[in-house]
């Protein structure tokens, strides 16, 4: 009787103190049995485009639309002859856009027409980078005087290839990670039974210089100054390991 007494008030001591008695925190971190262990890693390399795009044109007014247009015309022959001689593919000279503005006289009560503006504008594409600068001070000087964005790329072999250098990085800041993290917390890994990626690239800036460079100014054109920098291949990779 005793034994059973004894028995029967440690349980009510252990009711009233889980009721009554202070709050015990308990912190765990646990690997549910099962789950994956997932880790991700960052790759980055830098790449130089090798390839320019530059949108020029040729722009003119007049009060007679037959005749701005053939200025127009032959200018715009003339600017990409000229652009050919350096070596520029016809298939990487693309017509963008061309427009016909009437231009309106509003001071009288009855609208009407005083003249015409004339514009064509061109993409051209320029793989041998070393041409850049030459290309857009020749087309200035041959009757260019519009000169729109430049855009810059790399070839698709050196972007495929960086882009693999950057999977490896990645994949092996994953593997580092996921060892020491294993090791840390005790945790046995098994093989990788997932993997999985995601890119992006940071947009390429060009800085350039473009003084005095459209015609009609009463100068020279000087020379372009074309630098592209570089940008960033950044590959995220996250690799699922068995936990055993």
């Amino acid at each position: 009787m005793k034994k059973i007494g004894a028995v029967v008030t440690f349980f009510i001591l252990l009711f009233a103190f889980a009721k009554w008695g202070p709050a015990v925190n308990f912190n765990t971190t646990t690997q549910p049995k099962g789950e994956p262990f997932i880790v991700s890693g960052e790759g980055k390399v830098s790449v130089t485009p090798d390839i320019a795009k530059v949108t020029i044109g040729i722009q003119e007014n007049g009060s007679s639309l037959k005749t701005v247009q053939n200025s127009v015309n032959a200018k715009s022959k003339n600017l990409t002859d000229t652009i050919k001689k350096l070596g520029v593919a016809e298939s990487d000279i693309k017509t963008v856009s061309y427009n016909v503005y009437p231009q309106y006289d509003y001071n009288d009560s009855v609208q009407k027409i005083t003249g015409y503006q004339v514009s064509t504008n061109y993409e051209v594409k320029v793989k041998d980078f070393d041409k850049v600068n030459d290309v857009l001070t020749a087309a200035t000087s041959s009757g260019a005087n519009t000169v729109g964005a430049i855009s810059f790329e790399v070839n698709e072999e050196t972007k495929s290839k960086k882009l693999q250098e950057a999977r490896e990085k990645a994949v092996s800041v994953a593997k580092e990670k996921a060892q020491g993290l294993a090791k840390a917390a005790g945790i046995a890994l098994g093989k990788v039974i997932n993997v999985s990626e995601s890119q992006s690239g940071n947009e390429i800036r060009p800085m350039y210089a473009t003084k005095d460079m459209a015609v009609g100014s009463g100068t020279s054109p000087v020379p372009a100054n074309i630098q592209p920098g570089e940008t960033d291949i950044t590959v995220t990779i996250s690799l699922s390991y068995e936990v055993r």
